[in-house]
């Protein structure tokens, strides 16, 4: 499981994620392969378009509890450094 995940730069959840993808600040998404995949796909579109890469290995239980959160999520994105 990829360390940072854990990193303090990050979105987690659906609407989050969309809302720094729109704002061009996503430098990395981690999707769940066990989500919804109509919650999904458009992110996964929105990320391709951006030239932004995705990892989808992981389930929504692995990617809450590296992310930090006591549930599991959908998704999960990395900010730009500033």
């Amino acid at each position: 499981m990829p360390e940072e995940l854990a990193a303090k730069e990050k979105v987690v959840g659906i609407k989050q994620v969309r809302r720094l993808l729109r704002a061009d600040q996503a430098r990395q998404v981690y999707l769940a392969c066990d989500a919804d995949p109509q919650l999904i796909e458009p992110l996964t579109e929105m990320c391709q378009k951006a030239g932004i890469p995705t990892v989808t290995g992981f389930t929504m239980s692995q990617l809450g509890r590296r992310a930090g959160i006591e549930v599991g999520t959908a998704a999960v994105a990395l900010t730009k450094q500033i």
